[in-house]
């Protein structure tokens, strides 16, 4: 059977309430205030069976100017909109405003009842279903039945009914495979039970125990009890009016405007790219950034609206847009808007949001129009590839895939796994499933390709960049798995080579002039011949009539070659010269199991002034361990 919701439209004391307790047997106007005043003010709840067995959630919504927000939020997740137009006034503004709510939020069902016709005669009743079947012409309503009926007599509720019966045919079954949404429209403290939140599943599937987390807030908790048409309930899918006991939290900690989800599953956003319909009922143009009431779900947020391409915005037109919110929500692609004027306040317009989560461009307004485009008209897979590719070298993985398309895991796992095989998308995590778009993934590629050519440039004596290095001149946002990756394909290719971890360009080689080979061949003779009593740095600057920056360049050099070890700043050493101090210090280690100071000078046959730092060396290279003035050698030491 299918999860339908029917909501309540128009005017103000034209008897929607009437209806529903004439139909269900239920007064949805439940509040004192309600009651005394005779209006309602608050959205009202009641389940209907049809004669079919066919179970309806209607949603009461209020008809007074004052609370068409409150309105708003009802019809929201609606299915079949029940226009009421009471006879003895016809058309009224909310008649008009309601009319233009359902009509912006894409309502495609409903039907029209004359109410109050015990109050009229038949020649006044036929004047006014004459002007209502002109006023919806243009309308989602044009052509939809025009049913009079008294909540007093009981007259034409019959063919009231059976006209319902014949407009659920016509809904479309929501899917639950999408992510769960449930924006909360009501918010409760029932005695025995703790908090209540009701609402619309808007898509996916709840179960009683779930756990679920309650956005904006960000506050997690447990569905503790379900109920459905005032029925308990073990699960719930999407369409379907539910009320939820929560675990732990108070009626302060939610409020109507939030929605439950799955923990982590939607990350609430402050600013939307969407498709923006001003109403030709609008009093005046749109100016760029003015302020307006931004209405999804069941919340009102204040909003500036920004359009891309012009300054304004006249009545009955629509452009793209973004709207920056002065607070998070929870929407997502596709999902239908209202925007009401910030004061005083009326409807003006509503639409599609189109990018939950749009690039914070400040320009190239061009290339954003190109892509809300592809975002309202596009296919899934094209719309894939945009956000793809806006997401540059951060890339985006399926969890993020899914907030910005709002289409079922399986249907986006299928289309990804298509676009990679044709090479549309690069993945470079595999256990999140992260994409890159192949564009970005070629920049990247010749980005660091340009980047180890300039450090060539740069540092002519070097054999190349470590890295380490080459990673910091990358955009932060790159991650490790994706570096590694354009990595291993440029090796593969043979476009870079890398040697002691270090990376250069494969046609690369260190090039020297002949004095710097003349400078180089003597520095590697002092240190071959001086073994473990080299000059340091200053006196080799001295000795071999170099300047400084050069010396430095060929040490540098020869340490990346392997042919010489930097202790410290100041100190170099042959390499063969290390390796042979090594396998004598371990030998004395292993024969003596610990060694001073004094007694690692012998073995050097150098001062303390290259006894220190030698053995302070074989301590970071981890051959050994110091015990207050002692040295013993570590496990892994060799």
């Amino acid at each position: 059977m299918k999860h339908i919701v029917l909501g309540t439209a128009g005017h103000i004391d034209h008897g929607k309430t009437s209806l529903i307790k004439y139909l269900t047997g239920v007064n949805t106007d439940r509040l004192k205030e309600e009651k005394l005043r005779g209006i309602t003010i608050e959205l009202g709840f009641a389940p209907l069976t049809l004669p079919s067995g066919q179970r309806v959630g209607i949603v009461d919504v209020p008809g007074h100017e004052k609370f068409v927000k409150n309105m708003v939020a009802g019809v929201g997740g609606i299915d079949l909109v029940l226009l009421t137009i009471a006879a003895d006034e016809g058309v009224m503004p909310q008649t008009r405003e309601h009319v233009e709510i359902c009509s912006l939020l894409k309502i495609k069902n409903g039907l029209i009842v004359l109410t109050k016709v015990d109050m009229v005669d038949k020649e006044w009743l036929d004047l006014v279903e004459e002007d209502v079947e002109e006023y919806v012409k243009g309308t989602f309503l044009e052509g939809s039945p025009i049913i009079p009926i008294s909540s007093v007599t009981g007259e034409g509720i019959p063919s009231l009914l059976i006209a319902l019966e014949d407009l659920c045919h016509k809904v479309e079954e929501r899917s639950s495979t999408g992510l769960l949404r449930l924006p909360v429209d009501r918010v409760f403290t029932m005695k025995g039970f703790g908090t209540v939140v009701t609402g619309t599943l808007s898509s996916g599937s709840l179960s009683l125990g779930q756990a679920v987390e309650i956005v904006p807030s960000r506050i997690e908790t447990k569905v503790r009890g379900m109920q459905v048409h005032n029925e308990p309930a073990e699960s719930v899918t999407a369409g379907l009016r539910t009320a939820l006991n929560l675990q732990g939290i108070d009626k302060f900690s939610v409020k109507r405007g939030e929605v439950l989800i799955s923990p982590g599953t939607i990350a609430p956003t402050a600013l939307v790219d969407v498709y923006f319909e001003h109403l030709p009922s609008s009093p005046k143009p749109i100016k760029n950034r003015t302020r307006v009431r931004f209405h999804t779900g069941t919340s009102e947020i204040l909003a500036s609206i920004l359009f891309f391409d012009r300054e304004n915005l006249p009545p009955g037109e629509a452009a793209f847009a973004r709207l920056k919110m002065e607070a998070p929500a929870v929407a997502m692609h596709r999902d239908k808007f209202i925007v009401r004027s910030y004061s005083p306040v009326y409807t003006i317009g509503g639409g599609e949001v189109l990018d939950s989560y749009p690039t914070k461009r400040k320009k190239f307004f061009k290339e954003i129009l190109t892509d809300l485009d592809i975002f309202q008209k596009g296919k899934d897979e094209e719309i894939i590839r945009v956000h793809v590719r806006n997401s540059g070298f951060r890339g985006l993985n399926s969890r993020e895939l899914q907030m910005r398309i709002n289409i079922s895991p399986s249907r986006l796992s299928t289309l990804l796994q298509g676009l990679m095989s044709r090479r549309e998308l690069v993945r470079f995590d595999k256990d999140n499933l992260k994409v890159i778009h192949p564009k970005i993934y070629e920049d990247l590629a010749q980005t660091i390709l340009d980047k180890i050519e300039k450090y060539h440039e740069t540092n002519p004596m070097k054999e190349g960049i470590s890295k380490e290095e080459l990673k910091t001149k990358l955009p932060e946002e790159l991650e490790v798995k994706l570096f590694n990756q354009a990595l291993t394909r440029l090796t593969k290719s043979g476009k870079i080579t890398g040697e002691r971890n270090k990376l250069r360009l494969s046609d690369y080689a260190t090039a020297l002039s002949e004095s710097q080979e003349e400078i180089q061949r003597s520095i590697i003779e002092i240190y071959s011949s001086e073994g473990l009593s080299p000059p340091v740095f200053k006196e080799l600057v001295d000795r071999v009539s170099a300047n400084v920056s050069e010396v430095r360049s060929i040490l540098d050099m020869l340490v990346e070659k392997g042919i010489l070890v930097k202790i410290k700043e100041e100190f170099f050493f042959h390499s063969d010269a290390i390796a042979d101090l090594r396998v004598d210090l371990v030998a004395f280690l292993r024969e003596n199991k610990e060694i001073t100071i004094s007694q690692f000078k012998d073995i050097t046959k150098a001062s303390r002034k290259y006894s220190t730092p030698l053995i302070e060396y074989f301590d970071k290279i981890r051959v050994t361990i110091r015990v207050g003035d002692k040295r013993i050698l570590r496990e892994s030491g060799n």
